[in-house]
């Protein structure tokens, strides 16, 4: 994730130790119980990478708890953005002087099913991922994509921004994408940033994505 973002963004990907280290108190009693092993490692994953990096900051021995919708609430003066999938934890932190968001998202690299294609894309983003029929996971990329979008819109709007609310251009040799928000959400969000940017890289068997906005 490292080479997707600035360096003035901290980026922490988590170590094999990582998976299992210590959670602080608060943390452990924001984890259920009844946890599958699987949720337990992402959750211990992601939650020691995030105070590593808030620790590169300046901010030390804070949790980083979960909000109702499970998102993390950062310590005050600090944005970031957790992503987790199988085998690959990664955690993007920033000083809010310098940013107002920043989002990362990760996914394995799959072709999904032709029936959830279009919850997630617009017919003009399946029409230019169908021009590529050699390489068919490229609608997985439009999902971390747009998820990343969703990680910048949150913290700046407060609001949800679904899928189809943002149309996505992909510069596929720059490794580059803009999410244009469509003008009806941005009639009903005062303020709200007109378009997203970011980066992506798409591995034989990762996507990464990642963007963020400056103050």
């Amino acid at each position: 994730m490292r080479d997707l973002l600035p360096e003035f963004v901290v980026v922490e990907v988590a170590t094999d130790d990582d998976w299992t280290g210590a959670l602080l108190p608060d943390e452990a009693l924001h984890l259920s119980p009844r946890a599958v092993e699987g949720r337990r490692r992402e959750y211990t994953a992601g939650r020691v990478c995030a105070r590593r990096a808030l620790e590169k900051v300046g901010i030390h021995g804070q949790p980083v708890l979960p909000a109702p919708s499970r998102a993390p609430i950062w310590p005050a003066g600090a944005v970031g953005s957790i992503t987790h999938t199988k085998g690959y934890c990664a955690v993007a932190v920033g000083l809010v002087p310098d940013l107002r968001a920043v989002g990362i998202d990760a996914e394995r690299r799959t072709v999904l099913p032709a029936n959830i294609v279009p919850s997630i894309c617009l017919p003009e983003e399946i029409a230019w991922c169908a021009a590529r029929p050699d390489e068919p996971w490229w609608p997985a990329v439009h999902f971390s994509a747009k998820e990343t979008v969703f990680k910048m819109w949150s913290p700046i709007m407060g609001t949800w921004l679904d899928f189809h609310e943002a149309r996505l251009t992909i510069d596929v040799a720059a490794g580059t994408f803009e999410a244009a928000i469509l003008q009806e959400k941005l009639d009903e969000s005062p303020g709200a940033p007109k378009a997203f940017r970011g980066r992506f890289a798409a591995e034989p068997d990762l996507i990464r994505t990642a963007g963020h906005v400056e103050r």
